[in-house]
């Protein structure tokens, strides 16, 4: 009986070693020339193991549990490889070759736990038609976001993404505000704002604010760029946002997803959408429709919109692959208008404004066209264009005066463009060196109309001038025109250093015609004085930025990187004849020029922590900022004065770190505890003004320090995130006020919020909950001039919601 007990604990003590035995895959990945590969991805399909070639095409993946795995591998140009591996020893060889791409894939998938470890990753130094190398940027996962999805939640979707100044002005997720570094969030301006690689604000010159923001639950990833995208994607100083739509799955013909939701204030949302692969995989389309409607946190707040998508993606050929883009949004909106300080003090539930309205309609187009030239070459070519409109509705009177009735101002604008970006990738080598170089250019041609005159003088959404052939205020119109040629080139100089220069030519037409007109009335109201002022602006300008990236790799897992990039944004034509009794432009305005620049270390750790720390700069040489007077007679009311201020100085850290508690105390285990912390200390000073009482002040816009910090649970089925967020005081304009009369200029508080999300899937089914603003606090984000204020813009209260969603 001792024999036996002694051979099954032998037995069992050689079972558990066998299991815990680990081995080693490695090998080279050459073409069909025998060249090595760089960059090649290798992945053993569902688990965590992943890596990438050198420059010589090695690769070696470490520390695996024997058994029998499948080996996947994927490059640019290439087809994808796949093989079955059974580690059975300390060391296994397997050698791959990558064949040229005979047909242009959109979409790769490999389920590894690498891709679900965490909800935020990075671009690849080289991703689609495009090169990151060196550049700060972020990767959002819409799978792996557990957030108020039908309420476009910006505090808990760019949770993850340092720096970002975040403005709330309405709860139902209407118009997206984002900004960092010192740059306004005012629909997202400062943001070379994208979806699916095409433009989509209403002028990227005269006007680039984005009204229309895709619903997140169409959404598979946002790709965030600082300001070193400058040469890829325009002269904007806050970098680019591009917003990528899901696709329809490649193994079925048609999948059906709604998902239905109600929340708190009469939220109800509707999402459904369609999806599949047909004409023998030859045809890829994707489309959904949103109805959304409420009555908001605030009493005169009632919204719906209407939002419509759809996309075909065509393999014409074994090379070619064309897609069509079309997005349709209506929404209306009332608007319950701004508070004063005292007002918000009391009660920041009341509304003061009833007969304010806003409406936006939508109409973006794209044609798009892939072709790979051979399995280092290929071209990307977009076409797209614009037709919409936007109208907003009221008494723009300040906040602190009563809305008596009468005639109300309507500001009616409309945006009509085109244009067409085609880019070029192309990868070679030196010797035995690999270098990718994209180059391309860009076409723009736009034309904004902005009208303003005398509205009804009811209380209902009728969007209608009394005189339209005589208007009260202006009638303007801006034409503009946009051609640049930009180039950029990763030099890898061994495995770990790369060095990528660029450069960007900038051709910018910007027109102006049109009158405004200047009404004196007496104390009757009787006109006195009723002059009408033509004028007509032709401004042209060449220019050329560069910039510089540095990326060292410390190890396969970690980077060192460094960048800079000249920067321009040209003045706005389209702001300077809108009149407002709480704010005034300066017709003399002229263009900001400047640079922005990162160094900073990224990387991950066994795919249980990931993390990345910059310092940052970013230089502005005549900054368009706000500054608070009251200089006008005859009762010297104070009111915002647009102008450039002077230089710029914004510096900073953003720093992210996430840990996965669970991987890091058991590195099998099959859920995740993720906790993260995302921490923002900025420091932005005006410098060099002509107005010794600017000098030194704050730039407006830029809390000191921003807190964003959570944890995850996840696993199979079930996934729950607790958040919370803290932003510091910040001010509203260059003279640091504190407060004023009508609010429009003063303190932005410090303030603290915190949400919580869960989501649970069972078969096709997935339920979904969460509250919004746990603690109930009352705070604000900013304080508008115009719609939607004037004043103090309150954020909403304790919110919650429910999901319940479908695929079949």
């Amino acid at each position: 009986m001792k024999n036996k007990l002694y051979i099954a604990l032998l037995f069992t003590l050689f079972s558990l070693s066998a299991v815990a035995q680990k081995g080693n895959i490695s090998g080279n990945v050459t073409d069909t020339l025998n060249a090595g590969i760089a960059a090649t991805e290798i992945v053993l399909k569902d688990t965590r193991y992943s890596t990438v070639s050198n420059t010589k095409g090695e690769y070696n993946l470490k520390n695996i549990n024997y058994g029998t795995y499948t080996l996947v591998a994927f490059a640019l140009g290439k087809e994808i490889y796949a093989t079955k591996v059974e580690v059975n020893k300390p060391l296994v060889t397997v050698n791959i070759v990558l064949k040229p791409l005979k047909a242009e894939l959109n979409e790769v998938t490999v389920h590894s736990e690498r891709e679900k470890t965490f909800g935020i990753s990075r671009l690849k130094s080289v991703d689609g038609v495009a090169l990151y190398e060196a550049k700060k940027n972020e990767l959002i996962v819409m799978n792996d976001v557990t957030a108020n999805l039908s309420t476009n939640n910006a505090r808990q979707i760019f949770a993850k993404v340092p720096g970002l100044n975040i403005w709330e002005s309405d709860g139902a997720g209407l118009q997206l505000g984002i900004g960092g570094r010192g740059l306004s969030p005012n629909r997202t301006s400062n943001f070379n704002t994208r979806q699916n690689g095409y433009d989509i604000s209403a002028d990227a010159l005269g006007y680039p604010e984005s009204y229309y923001t895709p619903p997140s639950e169409a959404l598979e990833r946002i790709e965030v760029v600082r300001g070193a995208s400058s040469l890829q994607y325009g002269t904007q100083f806050g970098g680019m946002l591009n917003f990528v739509m899901k696709r329809g799955p490649h193994d079925k013909k048609i999948e059906i997803n709604s998902r239905q939701t109600l929340g708190s204030w009469g939220l109800w949302n509707s999402f459904n959408s369609a999806g599949g692969t047909v004409l023998n995989k030859k045809l890829n389309y994707y489309t959904f429709f949103q109805r959304k409607q409420g009555n908001g946190w605030r009493p005169n707040s009632q919204f719906e919109v209407n939002t419509a998508f759809a996309s075909v993606q065509y393999k014409a050929s074994k090379k070619l692959t064309v897609g069509v883009d079309y997005t349709f949004m209506h929404y209306l909106a009332q608007q319950p208008g701004g508070l004063t300080d005292v007002q918000f003090e009391r009660d920041p539930t009341q509304s003061v404004r009833s007969r304010n309205w806003f409406t936006v309609d939508w109409n973006l187009f794209a044609l798009t066209f892939d072709y790979v030239i051979n399995e280092h070459t290929k071209i990307n070519v977009r076409n797209f264009g614009l037709i919409a409109s936007r109208k907003a509705l009221g008494n723009l009177e300040r906040i602190n005066v009563l809305d008596l009735g009468g005639n109300r101002t309507m500001v009616d604008g409309s945006y009509h463009n085109m244009g067409n970006e085609t880019r070029l990738l192309h990868h070679y080598r030196t010797g035995k060196k690999s270098h990718t170089v994209v180059t391309g250019f860009r076409l723009y041609k736009g034309t904004t109309t902005a009208r303003q005159g005398d509205a009804s003088n009811g209380s209902d959404a009728n969007f209608s001038f009394n005189n339209p052939d005589n208007l009260e205020n202006s009638d303007f119109r801006f034409p503009n025109t946009n051609i640049a040629v930009f180039a950029e080139n990763i030099f890898r100089f061994s495995q770990r250093l790369s060095l990528t220069p660029g450069i960007r030519y900038e051709y910018i037409n910007t027109k102006s015609a049109g009158y405004y007109r200047f009404i004196l009335r007496d104390l009757a109201g009787n006109i006195v004085v009723d002059q009408k002022n033509y004028d007509e602006q032709n401004l042209s300008r060449g220019f050329l930025i560069g910039g510089l990236g540095l990326s060292y790799k410390i190890n396969l897992k970690h980077e060192l990187y460094a960048n800079f990039s000249q920067n321009y944004r040209a003045v706005n034509f389209s702001d300077l004849r809108i009149t407002n009794p709480n704010m005034k432009v300066d017709s003399n305005m002229q263009d900001e020029k400047g640079f922005s620049a990162d160094i900073g270390i990224r990387g991950n750790k066994e795919n249980w922590f990931n993390y990345d720390v910059s310092l940052f700069m970013l230089s502005y040489q005549n900054r368009i900022g706000l500054l608070l007077k009251a200089d006008q007679p005859p009762l010297y009311l104070d009111y915002r004065y647009r102008t450039n201020v002077a230089d710029a100085i914004t510096t900073g850290i953003e720093s992210f770190a996430e840990v996965n508690v669970l991987k890091l105390l058991k590195s099998e285990a099959k859920s995740a505890l993720l906790l993260f912390s995302n921490v923002a200390i900025i420091q932005s000073l005006y410098i060099s003004s002509n107005d010794n009482s600017i000098n030194n002040k704050k730039v407006e816009l830029v809390p000191p320090i921003s807190v964003r910090a959570g944890s995850t649970f996840r696993n199979k089925k079930f996934q729950a995130t607790a958040q919370f967020s803290y932003v510091g005081e910040q001010y509203s304009d260059a003279t640091n006020a504190i407060r004023s009369s009508s609010a429009v200029n003063g303190i932005i508080p410090a303030y603290f919020i915190a949400d919580f999300s869960m989501r649970y899937t069972w078969k096709r089914l997935t339920l979904e909950t969460g509250c919004n603003n746990l603690a109930n606090n009352y705070y604000f984000t900013r304080r508008a001039d115009g719609y939607p204020g004037p004043g103090i813009i309150p954020a909403d209260g304790r919110s919650f919601y429910l999901t319940l969603g479908g695929r079949f």
